[in-house]
C-alpha cells in the first residue's frame, strides 16, 4: 500500500510539470554553446559536435522515473541505437551538490558504467548553467538538435509519463521516432511534448 502511494505521489510530480511546452530555448532556435565537463574532467561544448544530431537526455539516478528506463533496459538500447547511426548522445547531471541525489562526476562515471549506459559521453552541470538555460525541468527531459546545433525536439522520452515498466511497450517513444523522421531529412511530427520525471534540485 505504501509503495503504490509513493508511486501515486511521484506520478503526480510528473504531471504536474507543465506540457506539452517547448523549452526556454525555442525551437529552431541554436542552444547556448557552455563549456561543461565530463564525468573525467574533460571540458566540452555543445558546439564541438555540430555537423551532428545531438540527443541531450537529463538524468537522475535517484529518479524511478530514470530507473525504469535504465532498469529494463530501454534507455540503453536506445543510446546504443542512436549512436549507431551517427548521432551524439550527451547524458547530463545538474542536480546541485547539497541535494539528496547528488552525485560526484566519480559516481556518476560508477554508476552509468553499471549500467551498462552507452551515451558518446556523460556532463556535470552542478551549476545548472545549461539546464537552466535549455529549460530542463525534469530528470528525463529529452532534447534533439540537429547537426546546426538548433533545438528540433524538447519533451517527454515517451507518450505515457508513468514508473511501470510495462507501459514501454505500447508507449511511442518521442526521441526514437524524432531522430528517424530527422535523420531521414523529414520534419517531427511530435517537436514538443510533455517533459516527465523528478523535477531537477537546481543549486
Amino acid at each position: 500500500m505504501a509503495h503504490r502511494l509513493i508511486l501515486s505521489l511521484l506520478l503526480l510530480c510528473s504531471v504536474l510539470l507543465p506540457g506539452p511546452v517547448s523549452a526556454a530555448l525555442g525551437l529552431g532556435q541554436t542552444a547556448p554553446d557552455m563549456a561543461l565537463s565530463d564525468v573525467q574532467g574533460k571540458p566540452l561544448r555543445l558546439s564541438d559536435y555540430r555537423g551532428r544530431h545531438v540527443v541531450l537526455e537529463w538524468n537522475n539516478p535517484g529518479c524511478p522515473f530514470v530507473r525504469k528506463h535504465y532498469g529494463s533496459g530501454n534507455m540503453q538500447a536506445l543510446q546504443a541505437e542512436a549512436t549507431g547511426k551517427g548521432v551524439v548522445w550527451l547524458t547530463i547531471n545538474s542536480t546541485a551538490d547539497g541535494s539528496a541525489d547528488f552525485m560526484t562526476p566519480q559516481q556518476m562515471e560508477r554508476w552509468l558504467a553499471a549500467q551498462k549506459a552507452a551515451p558518446s559521453t556523460a556532463l556535470m552541470d552542478e551549476s545548472g548553467v545549461l539546464g537552466r538555460a535549455m529549460g530542463a525541468r525534469s530528470a528525463l527531459h529529452m532534447f534533439i538538435l540537429n547537426p546546426r546545433g538548433e533545438l528540433i525536439y524538447a519533451g517527454g522520452i515517451d507518450s505515457i509519463p508513468s514508473a511501470k515498466v510495462e507501459d514501454l511497450k505500447v508507449a511511442t517513444n518521442y526521441v526514437r521516432q524524432g531522430l528517424n523522421e530527422a535523420l531521414a531529412g523529414q520534419p517531427l511530427s511530435v517537436p514538443t511534448s510533455r517533459p516527465y520525471g523528478c523535477p531537477i534540485t537546481y543549486r
